[in-house]
């Protein structure tokens, strides 16, 4: 089958994954090199836009290859690290070399998703495309199918395991069960695409201080990623993602109009970023981050990615695990029960880092905290790159040194105090 041939609507799959975005597109692609019968299934027809920064950090860039896409970057942008600017100061940081090299990489997500997807089919995964699945049916405490909604008419897909990647609002999570706890700190963002003469810079950029059109500190942040010259988004042209985030609770939610602010914002970088024209394709969405759901996972069924939460409330970032998380499921098909499996591997992966990060997230959303902690922070260039690491969880269970033992230290501390930690 080629990457464009639409898989007919069958009767039955070994697994079948619903979403077809990064994770879902990744957990495909290894289960079908495992040997598996795979149906990967999605509401949209592809290539399709989705919100997000397209940023890809070295994590992400590693996971890449592992999912081996190595080569898929050649010729896309080289990310070295992160300008951040506030408080009228200027770092430039470099990703920390490590594990996972010292480069990310910027793409839109129309041309990203898409070529992860096809990688998947290439791989022996049927793609079915244009069809929602909408509910499913048990067999006592297992899914036994997924119903599916193509065309208006609705069939019913019998399956072994279910991986579900549908999103941040994973309409089929909430089916199984899956439930979304905002007490903890969650993100709303809004990008958007601007023509740059900057498009083939070398760092992200990325500020700190984020302030509306009358000057009022908001509790998020800025950014620029550069998406190369040689024609992202199929313009010919030069663009780069502008966007923004801001942090909420439920005690403290972010009521501001995300449009006006990316507006205003493209006017504050437009010199330094050699913007030309407004902002265009403007979307916004909310992220629920930090393993902040419970549901995660019945008898046979998983949720990765977006679905699960998984993304780091630092910095929105969640491409890196929707990648791990779909690699992590597939090596736990067949093995059992994942009720309890998955939840305590998600939770061995990421759950100091997540519990420590969205209480951090959770201070930050206080404006007043922010000046705080970032006027003398930013004019630390060691200062910052300790940040950066820890804001890309560019930490890694191997590491010995002294901002990693810290770092796990504060995610003990924070997960013995947290009335409900990730994953619960």
């Amino acid at each position: 089958m080629t990457s464009d041939s639409p898989a007919p609507l069958p009767s039955t799959a070994d697994v079948v994954v619903v979403g077809a975005g990064p994770g879902g597109a990744a957990a495909a692609r290894y289960a079908a090199l495992a040997g598996r019968d795979v149906l990967l299934i999605d509401m949209a027809e592809f290539p399709r836009d989705k919100t997000c920064g397209d940023g890809l950090t070295p994590r992400a860039v590693a996971e890449l290859r592992t999912l081996g896409m190595g080569d898929y970057l050649t010729g896309r942008p080289r990310i070295d690290g992160l300008e951040l600017n506030g408080w009228g100061a200027r770092q430039q940081v470099r990703w920390p070399s490590g594990t996972f090299g010292p480069h990310g990489s910027a793409v839109s997500r129309i041309e990203f998703d898409d070529a992860v997807r096809r990688h998947a089919v290439d791989a022996g995964a049927s793609m079915l495309s244009g069809a929602k699945a909408v509910d499913v049916e048990r067999d006592g405490d297992r899914v036994s199918g997924v119903v599916v909604d193509s065309g208006g008419s609705r069939r019913t897909i019998a399956l072994t395991d279910l991986i579900v990647a549908d999103g941040v609002r994973s309409p089929l999570g909430k089916v199984l069960g899956r439930q979304w706890h905002r007490d903890t700190a969650y993100g709303v963002a809004a990008r958007s695409y601007v023509k740059s003469e900057r498009a083939d810079a070398n760092w992200m950029g990325s500020h700190l201080e984020l302030r509306s059109s009358d000057g009022e500190l908001l509790p998020g942040y800025g950014w620029v990623f550069p998406l190369g010259s040689s024609g992202a988004l199929g313009t010919g042209e030069g663009l780069v993602n502008v966007g923004v985030g801001a942090l909420a609770t439920s005690k403290r939610p972010a009521h501001m109009a995300l449009r006006p602010v990316v507006d205003h914002y493209a006017d504050v970088v437009r010199a330094e970023w050699s913007l030309s024209g407004a902002p265009q394709q403007v979307t916004s969405a909310l992220l629920p981050m930090g393993g902040a759901v419970s549901g995660v996972a019945g008898r046979n069924w998983m949720l990765i990615g977006d679905a699960a939460a998984c993304v780091n409330p630092l910095n929105g970032e969640g491409i890196d695990y929707a990648l791990e998380t779909a690699r992590l499921a597939v090596e736990l098909l067949g093995v059992g029960d994942y009720s309890t499996r998955w939840p305590a591997l998600l939770t061995e992966h990421y759950g100091l880092a997540f519990s420590a990060a969205r209480r951090l997230a959770g201070l930050l959303t206080m404006p007043k905290t922010v000046p705080i902690l970032g006027r003398p922070g930013i004019r630390s260039n060691a200062l910052m790159s300790m940040v950066v690491r820890v804001m890309g969880n560019l930490i890694t269970p191997e590491d010995s040194d002294l901002v990693a033992r810290a770092w796990r230290v504060a995610g003990r501390a924070s997960v013995k105090v947290d009335t409900r930690p990730p994953f619960v």
